[in-house]
């Protein structure tokens, strides 16, 4: 069974993805955003602030309702639908964190 997606688990991911282009901040200048894709409904959702603005980062905080399974009392995200996969979005696309590594290597 796959776990929720929860921030100690964002955080896992971006540290095994240091330098290498896979990591939200490192691959901005190409255009990658970063996002996150359900893969039970195919749907792209970028990464906001709960309040709706872009997010430089991964945040949990700014995803609809209907991916989220815990939030906390004060209504902070403590996890997600474990069909969601954080990765980037760029011009439409979904890309993964090693997907986006591979670009950013190749697109230099």
């Amino acid at each position: 069974m796959k776990k929720l997606l929860n921030p100690q688990l964002l955080e896992a991911a971006a540290a095994a993805h240091v330098r290498t282009g896979g990591r939200a901040g490192e691959n901005e200048h190409l255009g990658f955003r970063p996002a996150f894709y359900d893969m039970a409904t195919c749907s792209l959702h970028l990464s906001t602030f709960a309040d709706g603005r872009p997010a430089p980062v991964h945040l949990l905080d700014g995803l609809p309702d209907e991916v989220v399974v815990v939030r906390s009392e004060c209504g902070r995200v403590i996890a997600v639908k474990a069909s969601l996969m954080a990765g980037f979005e760029r011009d439409g696309f979904f890309y993964t964190r090693r997907s986006a590594a591979r670009a950013s290597r190749e697109w230099r």
